[in-house]
């Protein structure tokens, strides 16, 4: 029998899960002009599967179409089926963007970004997740013997994303339970996004292949170290392709419009976290003493501030490599909404002129409220209810985000919420351990 290889057109949506449809691959030069079928109300579907209230119901017609530079296909074996995907934009039947899309927002905020400053950005996103396939040990935390002990696993991992064409960077073990490590070289514009789904579809696939699994999961039990998506960037100028972030002249070395664009991103951190920390669990992770941000503070190489300034590792080159860290993040957020949400952000801060970034030196939550006020520091919300709250109220990223996107997302996650009202902190977290 003459098996027939199946390809996937899918977008990673509200809740962060990839979806699709599948077609024979022998259907692939047709489907890659024409895409596939797909409905409104698919977007409605939760983390844990059941759907959220639609406002579509049972009507209307979208699809999905490709976007061929974002093709994926892997085999791990030669009997094995192969990972073959490709990530696609949600469009109305007529070709025009539909505007619950994920990656068409991103791509909305990328194209302001250019239309209004002249600006591109750089992006990458580092990922931690859990591996099933090794034993939990005390002491594991960046040990050789915790590489050991993993096997094949990163090997196959790596082959993988090198023969999807990602450009690698470091693999390490983690501080968590289980927790590894994956880091990438960056990319422009959406394609960093993309590359952050292939990442984590290929560590699926990795996992899968050797008979374990990964979670990317925030949080695997109350107390122990949650898993971040940490998103490097840095913006630079269309025209020239030079860098724009770094002024030796300024203090912590920020360019103007690099401190007004984080300006922007720290004013609205507690508006447009619900985009980056997305599950009922993520708050979890986002507390004080737990090496994960809490608070919307910029940090001079803090691994606990909203926002870090990344060191650089040769004076020569500061001016390419000088770049910054978004930590509140974390996979249950799709990574076109959450790199998608810091650029509206940081647009608004560009739009409006806000004030200058400036580092806040030392942990807020040693310091009292008064002097937390005065530098504009706030604790970002404490739940994802309080997130959503805060996103439903401000009005300011709306024409970029979209009312129906915004709408549809918040009344995605409230169902969520409720799905998980009942449960204990423990309960939630292996529900969103298995989810993710």
């Amino acid at each position: 029998m003459t098996r027939e290889e199946i390809v996937m057109i899918c977008t990673s949506d509200l809740a962060g899960q990839v979806r699709g449809k599948g077609f024979p691959a022998c259907d692939h030069a047709e489907r890659m002009k024409k895409g596939i079928g797909w409905t409104p109300t698919n977007s409605m579907i939760t983390a844990l599967g059941a759907i959220a209230p639609s406002p579509w119901g049972p009507f209307g017609d979208l699809f999905l179409r490709p976007a061929p530079e974002t093709e994926v296909r892997v085999e791990l074996d030669e009997t094995g089926a192969a990972t073959h995907f490709v990530m696609g934009d949600i469009c109305h039947l007529d070709g025009r963007d539909w505007e619950v899309c994920p990656r068409s927002f991103l791509r909305r905020a990328i194209q302001a970004l250019a239309e209004r400053h002249g600006l591109g950005v750089k992006a990458a996103f580092e990922h931690e997740f859990a591996y099933s396939g090794v034993e939990e040990k005390t002491n594991a935390s960046y040990a050789l013997d915790a590489f050991r002990r993993q096997g094949a696993f990163a090997e196959t991992y790596l082959g993988a994303l090198r023969e999807a064409g990602v450009k690698l960077d470091t693999f390490m073990p983690e501080y968590g339970p289980r927790q590894y490590e994956i880091t990438v070289g960056p990319d422009e514009g959406v394609k960093a996004a993309d590359t952050a789904v292939a990442v984590r579809e290929l560590a699926r696939a990795a996992a899968h292949h050797l008979g374990h699994s990964v979670s990317f999961s925030p949080i695997l039990r109350p107390s122990a170290v949650g898993n971040g998506v940490h998103i490097h960037f840095s913006l630079f100028d269309l025209k020239t392709g030079e860098p724009v972030n770094h002024d030796p002249s300024h203090p912590n070395g920020l360019s103007k419009t690099a401190a007004c664009f984080l300006g922007g991103m720290l004013a609205k951190m507690d508006t447009y976290l619900a985009f980056t920390a997305s599950s009922p669990i993520s708050c979890l992770r986002l507390t004080p003493n737990r090496w994960s941000a809490a608070y919307n503070n910029l940090g001079y190489r803090d691994r606990e501030a909203g926002i870090r300034i990344c060191p650089v590792f040769d004076a020569s080159k500061i001016r390419e490599q000088f770049h910054f860290e978004y930590r509140a993040a974390d996979a249950s957020a799709s990574p076109y909404l959450a790199l998608g949400a810091i650029l509206a952000a940081g647009l608004w801060g560009l739009d409006t002129g806000v004030d200058g970034a400036k580092v806040f030196d030392g942990a807020p939550q040693n310091f009292d409220l008064g002097h937390l006020d005065a530098h504009g520091i706030r604790r970002l919300p404490l739940t994802l209810s309080e997130a959503l709250d805060r996103l439903e109220a401000d009005s300011d990223l709306d024409a970029i985000i979209g009312s129906t996107l915004k709408q549809a997302f918040i009344t995605h996650k409230r169902f969520e919420i409720e799905l998980t009202a009942e449960l204990s902190d423990e309960e939630r977290c292996e529900r969103y351990r298995d989810a993710y």
